[in-house]
This record gives C-alpha cells, sequence and structure tokens, in this order.
C-alpha cells in the first residue's frame, strides 16, 4: 500500500481543526486536535494509506461536530464527500456511533450505556479491515492518554465520563480489546491490549475481572 500523504491530508487537518476548534478532551483540557492527530498518526504507523489517515483525522466528525455544523448531518457528510471522496465518507460513517434499538427500551442509564458500547463493537467488527484499523487506533491513544490521566488525577478521573464509574470505563475497553484481538491479531491489537492491560494494573484490578 502506497502511505505517500498529499496535500490532501494537509486540507484534511486544517478541515478537522476548524470543525473541532472549540473541542477540548474531556479529561485533559487539551485541544481535540490533539486526539485526531494521534490517532492519525497510528493509522499511519500501522500502514494505513491516505484514505485511512483522513478518515482517522474525521472520524469523529459526524458524531461531535454535526449538530454544530450548518445545515446539520446531511451538509457536513456531503462536506466530507466533497472535498474528500465518497471513500473518506464511507470510512467515517462506519466510525460514527449510533444508538443501537436495543439500547433504546433499557431505563438503566448505566445498562443503555453498556448497550451503547456493544453495540458499537458489533458494528466495527461488522466492518471493513481499514474501519477496524482506525478504530483500534481510536481506542488504543484513548487507553493511552487514561493511563496518563489517572497518574495525575487519580480517581477523579472517572467523574469526566458519562456514568462517572470508573469499572465501566475498564469493562468498555477491555471488551473492545479483546474483540479485536478475536476477529485479527495485528500489531495494533496487541497494542490495545497491553495498554488496557496497564490501566487496569494502574487502578488495581485483575484484567478481565469487571462484568
Amino acid at each position: 500500500m502506497d502511505s505517500a500523504l498529499t496535500d490532501r491530508f494537509e486540507h484534511a487537518l486544517v478541515f478537522a481543526h476548524r470543525l473541532h476548534a472549540r473541542q477540548k478532551r474531556k479529561t485533559s483540557g487539551a485541544p481535540y486536535i490533539c486526539h485526531l492527530l494521534g490517532v492519525a498518526s497510528l493509522v499511519i504507523e500501522d500502514g494505513g494509506g491516505e484514505d485511512e489517515s483522513i478518515a482517522a483525522l474525521l472520524h469523529d466528525a459526524l458524531e461531535d461536530q454535526a449538530r454544530h455544523y450548518p445545515g446539520g448531518e446531511p451538509a457536513l457528510r456531503a462536506e466530507i464527500e466533497r472535498q474528500f471522496g465518497p471513500a473518506v465518507l464511507e470510512l467515517v460513517t462506519a466510525l460514527t456511533e449510533r444508538a443501537s434499538p436495543r439500547e433504546l427500551f433499557l431505563p438503566d442509564k448505566v445498562a443503555r450505556w453498556r448497550e451503547h458500547k456493544e453495540g458499537y463493537i458489533r458494528q466495527i467488527l461488522a466492518a471493513t479491515a481499514p474501519v477496524r484499523r482506525i478504530s483500534c487506533a481510536d481506542s488504543l491513544f484513548n487507553v493511552r492518554s487514561m493511563i496518563k490521566d489517572y497518574q495525575r488525577m487519580g480517581e477523579r478521573l472517572w467523574s469526566r465520563f458519562h456514568t462517572r464509574r470508573r469499572e465501566d470505563q475498564l469493562w468498555a475497553y477491555y471488551r473492545i480489546a479483546q474483540a479485536f484481538v478475536e476477529r485479527e491479531a495485528s500489531p495494533l491489537t496487541h497494542e490495545l491490549v497491553r495498554a488496557i492491560t496497564a490501566l487496569h494494573r494502574y487502578c488495581g484490578v485483575e484484567p478481565g475481572s469487571l462484568q
């Protein structure tokens, strides 16, 4: 695969930066572009081509920014396709978390959140190898960030997340790592397993013990 990057990537970087300009990382408060650059870097290092690298920069665009974009999600989807092509739009669409039919009928907040994560895992495992590569890079960057943030914040870290519970975050990333390894073992998936194992141990929890 040709891994050379052209001015399309540079253009996508500018587009992503402007799209997420007001967004911050929920734990560190760093500009959100640091996450998008980190995921793109992991994808490039793993052999991803330019379309995958651009999709890595835009992987949260529809999920996080469509509601703020003039014209909403249809307009943002059309703009991504116009600027970067249908292949990139297809990748970004496949990476976008959607509510599953099951979660809509669950009254408990934590149960809904967990079912949402299970739905996303099913969605990613049914997708193409490029989608799985980007998703795995996304999870790896997040887990590495959590390790750094846990060292800085301790147990206060978990209050920044939706359910505000440590066990939910540890469970979710362990499930994601487990699913990726079962689907296809790769250097990137093994890096994710090592990272989530390290996070569990920092927290004094045995990997896989949380259900």
